[in-house]
């Protein structure tokens, strides 16, 4: 009897020993990110009742059977989606804020207004030349602003994809790491402590991954897990010990496409997909742009073509170029500038032709269609700040509810670690007793 009651009091020294080191390693982890609280089941260990009581069942002690980890599936996938939202918000705003930007800050309406304005004071006077040196002055300076948003526009778009290539090899890095965990996982003990620690592990790259795509998990009872990317459709991304090569490749207008394994996807959330929304924006702002640049040049050159200068020469291109980058003043001279309608003398005031120029100006109004284009702009830069809050807001309360279920309470286990404490000392004490009775029968047979 004696024997019996010393092994069931030593493996419920064990079994109380191991909870202390899982609560401890609970409590040392209670700020650390990613770490989901373990928990254990104890259970009794039972055998038959040996030679001749086959029947009978022997309670023999206590033992740990596994250590568990206190997640919750679906609330971690609901924290990988709501987080990939988040982080398209977070991207695509930040993307549109930029643009938004470069045009406020180029100063480019109101070169522009400036411009305009040199024309109507040169009507007052077409034979000042200081007037007409005015002109080519403000037509200059709405050129350099012109290139100036346009290099703004061209640092927001670099700065983008910049940022997604970035993405995309931290994203291979993840997808090869999850593969190796995989593999870990096959080898690792049921129940174990490192089979928990490598769970954690593959949950972290998991929401890491699903910031910057949308992200397809299938788990298997192993706790391997099979990933696929983006959307419309998913591509294949770790499957077992492998993993796929996502990829990016820009378009002629700046864009990105996005490929797992040369298989197009689109990432459907996570910061790859906010660079994409913000890519597309800034190109259509660049094409109005380039549009607006063009058809003001056009203007004032047909203008130009339609008049002489003060001298009677036939009047020349005031601008070349197409788009805002290329835009630049070519006229040599104030002198040049085409005030009057062809025909007209040299030194002619008639400023017909001016007062054409500025009416098609006035038909066009390139100050209306810039300020139209920031404020389109603006507008979506609002809009996207009332999305991001919302969607900030639905990611926070998914983490909250994450971590009522699966982080460590301390007052839980405080209480944890006085009891199995309690519990070791208790089998200590039964291992006492035990060999107190050991030794007292052997002094009766003396």
């Amino acid at each position: 009897m004696a024997s019996d009651m010393l092994s069931i009091a030593a493996s419920g020294a064990r079994a109380a020993r191991g909870a202390l080191d899982v609560t401890a390693q609970n409590i040392a982890n209670a700020s650390s990110d990613g770490y989901v609280r373990r928990s254990l089941r104890i259970e009794e260990v039972s055998a038959s009742g040996g030679a001749g009581r086959n029947g009978d069942i022997s309670l023999s002690g206590a033992r740990i059977a596994e250590i568990n980890r206190n997640a919750d599936p679906f609330l971690q996938s609901e924290v990988r989606r709501t987080n990939g939202d988040l982080q398209r918000a977070n991207t695509e705003l930040s993307g549109l804020s930029n643009i938004e930007s470069a045009i406020e800050q180029s100063g480019i309406f109101t070169s522009i207004v400036e411009f305009e304005a040199s024309l109507q004071q040169l009507a007052g006077d077409s034979s000042d030349p200081s007037r007409r040196a005015a002109v080519l002055a403000e037509a200059e300076t709405m050129a350099s602003k012109f290139e100036i948003t346009a290099a703004g526009l061209d640092s927001v778009g670099d700065g983008l994809r910049f940022d997604a290539d970035a993405k995309v090899t931290e994203a291979n890095i993840i997808g090869g790491e999850l593969a190796r965990v995989n593999l870990r996982l096959t080898r690792a003990g049921s129940g174990s402590s490192d089979r928990a620690a490598l769970l954690d592990q593959r949950d972290q790259m998991l929401e890491r991954l699903a910031g910057f795509s949308a992200v397809t998990t299938s788990f298997a009872s192993d706790g391997t897990v099979a990933v696929s990317l983006g959307s419309a459709p998913a591509r294949s991304f770790v499957q077992g010990g492998a993993s796929g090569v996502l990829s990016s490749t820009p378009g002629p207008d700046g864009t990105l496409s996005f490929a797992v394994d040369g298989q197009p996807t689109n990432p459907g959330s996570g910061r790859l997909a906010g660079a994409t929304l913000a890519l597309g924006t800034l190109a259509a702002t660049r094409a109005r742009l380039d549009t607006l640049a063009n058809g003001l040049a056009n203007t004032v050159n047909a203008a130009q073509a339609a008049g002489v200068g003060s001298d009677g020469s036939p009047g020349q291109p005031l601008f070349a170029g197409t788009t805002a980058a290329t835009l630049r003043v070519v006229l040599a001279s104030g002198q040049g500038i085409a005030t009057a309608p062809a025909g007209a003398g040299a030194g002619s005031r008639d400023t017909q032709n001016l007062a054409n120029l500025r009416q098609a100006l006035a038909t066009g109004n390139p100050a209306q269609q810039l300020s139209s284009l920031l404020f389109d702009v603006s507008s979506t830069v609002a809009g996207r700040n009332v999305t991001q809050s919302a969607l900030e807001t639905i990611a926070s309360s998914a983490r909250i509810s994450l971590e009522q279920q699966s982080s460590v309470n301390l007052d839980t286990e405080a209480t944890n670690l006085i009891r199995f404490q309690q519990a070791f000392q208790a089998s200590g004490r039964a291992m006492q007793v035990a060999s107190d009775i050991f030794d007292t029968l052997l002094g009766i047979g003396r």
